[in-house]
């Protein structure tokens, strides 16, 4: 009860114009926060997080557990080092951050700001958003009649953008340095495959670094320049197997 007095006077203090009830946080254990309930931060070191229908956090972390908004749950700033992060449908989140774990967005859930993975898929549902950058190192790209609005990046990893997805600022697939990326070394025996498929749109530059198999519907839009591969173009739903 003291941890959660002292989160209480902490937050008191600064200019929010929401008054929120105290933090609720542990180490071992999962912190919950009740249905349509207000909580400043919701934390904990081992154990998952979760945020109840339509309650709001400014914060929910974790070191080793997932985090997952349900729907129509709100949150600040999300973030776990190993773990999944989820939103449900129509959730919103500032941000999202994990080092080892999947992201998904499900239907109608959006993030105003970036969306980053280490090793970890990244799934946006349709209708989902992500207002910023969408960015990991190794893992497999799902954009699927979602938005994102400050480009992809990735390293090792492999892109679908299908349905009505839309784009803005680009595709990029870097190369890892000598030095690995975020410490983490890759071999240079995957080549990413980046699918842009039928109805998507991708505004902006598609920059390859390193060798990629892309592969570009005939029914996509696609308006920046390609540099560093050389685009496959196929009809249909689906582009051939490697």
């Amino acid at each position: 009860m003291r941890h959660a007095r002292l989160c209480s006077y902490a937050f008191a203090f600064m200019a929010f114009p929401l008054v929120l009830a105290a933090c609720v946080s542990g180490v071992n254990g999962s912190v919950d926060v009740a249905a349509g309930s207000s909580v400043s931060d919701a934390t904990t070191v081992n154990g998952s997080v979760h945020v109840g229908p339509k309650a709001k956090a400014r914060k929910a972390s974790t070191v080793n557990g997932s985090v997952e908004l349900a729907d129509s749950a709100q949150a600040g700033e999300v973030s776990t080092v190993n773990g999944h992060v989820t939103l449900g449908q129509h959730a919103s989140a500032g941000s999202i951050d994990t080092v080892n774990g999947a992201v998904t967005l499900e239907t109608g859930a959006t993030v105003s700001g970036d969306v980053t993975a280490v090793n970890g898929a990244l799934s946006l549902e349709s209708g989902s958003a992500v207002k910023g950058a969408l960015t990991n190192v190794n893992s497999h790209i799902t954009v699927d009649g979602a938005h994102i609005g400050n480009g992809i990046t990735t390293v090792n990893g492999d892109m679908d953008i299908t349905g009505n997805a839309v784009v803005d600022g680009g595709i990029k697939v870097k190369k890892p340095s000598d030095n690995g990326v975020f410490g983490i070394h890759f071999g240079n025996d995957n080549v990413p495959r980046i699918v842009i498929g039928p109805g998507a749109t991708v505004n902006g530059p598609l920059t390859f670094e390193r060798p990629v198999q892309l592969y570009i519907s005939d029914q996509a839009h696609v308006t920046g320049p390609i540099t560093g591969a050389q685009a496959m173009k196929y009809s249909g739903a689906t582009p051939p197997s490697s």
